[in-house]
């Protein structure tokens, strides 16, 4: 099995391809079960967000990881990947910024992908 922050590093690659913004890992092992890792990122219109989560999917599907469970691709305002030990959420910004999963989140280890520490 491949190690979970090799995924969410992936997913964070992936989403950078289509140009996704604010891509940001959040590293929530010691504070949830749910998942190692949650990973949020943003598209300008409906159009990028779908891009954006097909272009997740192609990319670990290369890599022998399956997305278990995708909602919200249709409607393309906030798209939710199960992909096992990482979630990922594709939103619009409005919607990003309206939930603040990065607030809800932020007692896990944030950290913003492409800025350097």
């Amino acid at each position: 099995m491949i190690d979970s922050r090799i995924i969410a590093e992936s997913i964070a690659d992936a989403a950078d391809d289509k140009k996704a913004q604010r891509i940001t890992l959040i590293d929530v092992r010691e504070i949830s079960f749910l998942a190692d890792y949650l990973v949020i990122c943003s598209g300008q219109t409906p159009i990028q967000v779908r891009a954006i989560a097909d272009s997740i999917e192609e990319k670990i599907q290369a890599q022998g990881v399956d997305t278990r469970r995708m909602e919200g691709r249709s409607e393309g305002n906030w798209i939710l990947m199960d992909i096992g030990t990482v979630i990922v959420h594709v939103m619009l910004e409005k919607e990003r910024d309206f939930y603040s999963l990065e607030r809800l989140w932020g007692h896990g280890n944030v950290e913003q992908w492409g800025i350097p520490a």
